[in-house]
């Protein structure tokens, strides 16, 4: 199958080319929108609809799976341009493709209820490869997506494959970051409470791993020493040591959760030190500037709502359930910043400097990307809320108490870890809050009341 895209006409590249200089014809454009379609929408939508275990799920994923069969089998019929049968795109396809089976394999096993005999033992193996297979699709669709534009453009070859690499991994952790920030914002609250860590926690133990990647990769050992050698070394020195600070103080003087700078620092000290980067066409120093700026702007605004809109406190309100319009802005800026530093491979740069586009015209296409992403990222976590909601539950002043928030904690917490609606999850689920005391016996039963003041006691 590899052997089969672009494999029609290869006599037209040029010896050592990845690529013929043909345009791109309709058939292949088509495959790019359909594939978009299927892979960036409809399969991340089937995934939550899986989650909330919704009617639609299985008739959109056969959908989805029906459009991306269609694409994949335009992406060998096009005419017009044509790739070397060996590009990271075609190699990456059949992959996904075998997964996306195993996908549809196990979603169908997992639908005939088949619970007798072997059965037993071997359905929740399915169930939770099937869980941890469908949410991480859309990984798998977007790094494969970044493949097919790297391979439509012939980018990331030879010597250019060093700092390509740098920039689509970098670009592509800053949006990741950036959607585990919406997720959350907007739905995560209660989840990150339970653990009993603060977000910066988590955020400094990556940002100190990462560091110390960055301090012995980022120099070919053995080598001599350049100026963007030390520049992104010292930059992982500064990760890891200031990532170590910032996990010493999530933690207060007793042990609970506390909330720090240090994260956005790091985040504001970073694109400071990728704005000052040396560029030698006019629109990759423009470029570079302005991702450098948008990611100062993210630390900046990130130290703002900490300490200043947030006050320290884990969140606007205590149910989780509230934010500040504030909050979004180093969201979103996250998303921008990633797009900005994707956006600016040297291949690319050269490109446009040849196109007649300056660099505020592209830079303001890269923000509406980034734009579109956070517009549907947050309308996938809608769907879930809208499905799961935190309804406060009224105690005997008619408030919703600290109880009920922990009860439906669980119960919003359970219901994403499970794919179907069968009896004996329930019963598990119902065992699993009765352990913890917060599951109640009926509405007008005094038992609960007893159990909750003994746990209070």
């Amino acid at each position: 199958m590899a052997l089969g895209h672009g494999g029609h006409e290869t006599e037209n590249i040029p010896e050592g080319e990845p690529m013929s200089v043909d345009p791109i014809d309709t058939t292949l454009w088509i495959h790019i929108f359909v594939q978009m379609l299927a892979f960036g929408i409809l399969f991340p939508l089937g995934m939550v609809l899986g989650i909330i275990k919704s009617r639609w799920h299985v008739p959109l994923q056969i959908f989805a799976t029906a459009l991306a069969l269609i694409g994949y089998v335009l992406g060998h019929l096009h005419r017009g341009r044509q790739f070397n049968p060996n590009n990271v795109h075609a190699k990456a396809a059949t992959p996904l493709f075998f997964l996306m089976v195993a996908q549809i394999v196990l979603g169908v096993y997992l639908k005939l209820h088949l619970e007798r005999g072997i059965h037993g033992r071997i359905r929740p193996v399915f169930r939770i490869l099937h869980s941890i297979n469908g949410k991480a699709f859309p990984v798998y669709a977007w790094v494969q997506m970044i493949f097919g534009g790297i391979t439509a453009l012939g980018f990331c070859q030879g010597e250019h494959l060093g700092q390509c690499l740098a920039h689509f991994i970098m670009g592509g952790a800053f949006i990741a970051y950036g959607v585990l920030l919406t997720i959350l914002l907007l739905v995560g609250q209660l989840w990150l409470r339970r653990t009993n860590r603060s977000q910066e926690f988590f955020d400094s133990a990556v940002i100190a791993a990462w560091g110390c990647v960055n301090t012995f990769t980022e120099h070919r050992w053995g080598t001599a020493w350049v100026r963007n050698d030390w520049q992104h070394t010292t930059m992982g020195v500064i990760w890891w040591s200031a990532g170590l600070v910032g996990v010493w103080l999530s933690k207060d003087r007793d042990g609970a959760p506390k909330r720090n700078f240090i994260p956005g620092f790091i985040i504001l000290i970073t694109g400071w030190a990728m704005s000052a980067h040396p560029q030698e066409l006019m629109i990759s120093a423009g470029t570079h500037k302005m991702f450098g700026y948008t990611l100062m702007a993210v630390g900046l605004t990130r130290i703002i709502e900490i300490s200043f809109i947030l006050r320290d406190k884990p969140g606007v309100s205590e149910d989780g359930t509230q934010t500040n319009s504030f909050q979004y802005i180093p969201v979103f800026l996250l998303y921008a910043s990633g797009f900005l530093f994707m956006g600016a491979t040297e291949e690319q740069m050269e490109l446009l400097a040849g196109s007649g586009i300056d660099h505020v015209a592209y830079i303001l296409i890269l923000y509406s990307l980034a734009s579109i992403l956070f517009l549907l990222t947050m309308a996938l976590i809608h769907v879930y809320d809208r499905a799961n909601p935190i309804a406060k539950k009224p105690t005997a002043d008619g408030r919703g108490g600290e109880e009920s928030q922990l009860h439906d904690a669980n119960e919003f917490e359970l219901d994403g870890l499970v794919s179907d609606d069968e009896d004996e999850e329930r019963a598990a689920r119902r065992k699993l809050l009765r352990d913890d005391g917060l599951e109640e016996d009926g509405p007008a039963t005094p038992s609960t009341v007893g159990r909750n003041s003994e746990r209070v006691a």
